[in-house]
């Protein structure tokens, strides 16, 4: 590693405080844990999240600045745009494939066809919606700077015939329309509210009548003091956007309801980092 040897061992001797590693044969051995999570050829490998986090840290740093002037201090100037894209991207695409499967498993989609993941990223949920559901297709829209990581993904669960991908800016750019289902995962948090309600109604348009909306976000509680995660997940984008923020779930139902969109529930699903799921069919 042509690392200084002192410092090396100090280094290795606190991984295996850690639980990290463990000392063998004069030597050191990754755990169990590590093997599982921290090498690249596992399929349950969590690097790319944990560098995510890594970016974001100087921007709590900076937590007093954006709380006096209300701006947002995160720069991607600080790092390589094409690495943080990379660990932003594919840290989503591990977090979405822990909670994936649990999800796709308790929506109904019988007698769905077609389904646009707004703002899908590499397309995880597509592809487990489809994985879930033989006789359905869908369309993942998200940036041109996003299809490599789509493609990889999409090729690697076998659906290049039943996923593809559209490029394009959902703010700005038209959506095909006629769809059973639309998706928005996460996707919220990151605008303000007149351009969230906007982008509901935008993607309320992609359905036909009768089709579904399901919305997955880190919803606050109507008083917005809890729960822990979103709470705090809302700073998170005060410190990296500039008008982003965790909802309600009132919030966001009154969106739908603006939108054209009836018959709203919370589903009965509340994922590892507290965030829940509305549902729609629009009129």
């Amino acid at each position: 590693l042509a690392t200084e040897p002192r410092a090396t061992v100090m280094l290795l001797d606190a991984l295996c405080a850690m639980g990290l590693l463990h000392k063998a044969g004069g030597g050191y051995q990754a755990s169990e844990a590590a093997e599982q999570f921290l090498a690249k050829t596992s399929d349950r490998y969590v690097g790319h999240m944990i560098m995510h986090h890594h970016h974001l840290a100087p921007s709590w740093i900076a937590l007093g600045e954006a709380v006096r002037t209300g701006q947002p201090v995160r720069g991607r100037d600080q790092v390589d745009a094409g690495k943080w894209r990379e660990a932003f991207l594919m840290g989503m695409f591990t977090l979405a494939s822990l909670q994936a499967p649990d999800i796709v498993g308790r929506i109904d989609l019988q007698g769905r066809r077609n389904l646009l993941d707004l703002g899908g990223g590499p397309g995880t949920y597509a592809i487990h919606f489809c994985l879930h559901n033989p006789e359905l297709n869908a369309v993942v829209f998200d940036l041109a700077t996003t299809e490599p990581f789509a493609a990889e993904t999409i090729s690697r669960y076998g659906l290049r015939d039943r996923v593809r991908f559209r490029p394009g800016d959902y703010h700005a750019d038209p959506l095909e329309t006629g769809f059973d289902v639309v998706w928005l995962s996460h996707i919220l948090h990151a605008e303000g509210p007149d351009a969230c309600a906007r982008l509901v109604k935008k993607a309320a348009g992609a359905l036909r009548p009768g089709g579904v909306m399901f919305i997955h976000e880190f919803y606050l509680n109507d008083t917005k003091d809890g729960p822990l995660f979103p709470a705090l997940f809302s700073m998170n984008m005060l410190l990296g956007t500039r008008g982003g923020q965790s909802y309600s779930e009132g919030e966001v139902s009154g969106m739908l309801q603006a939108a054209g969109i009836e018959a709203i529930e919370r589903l009965a699903y509340t994922g590892p980092t507290e965030s829940g799921i509305l549902k729609g069919v629009r009129r």
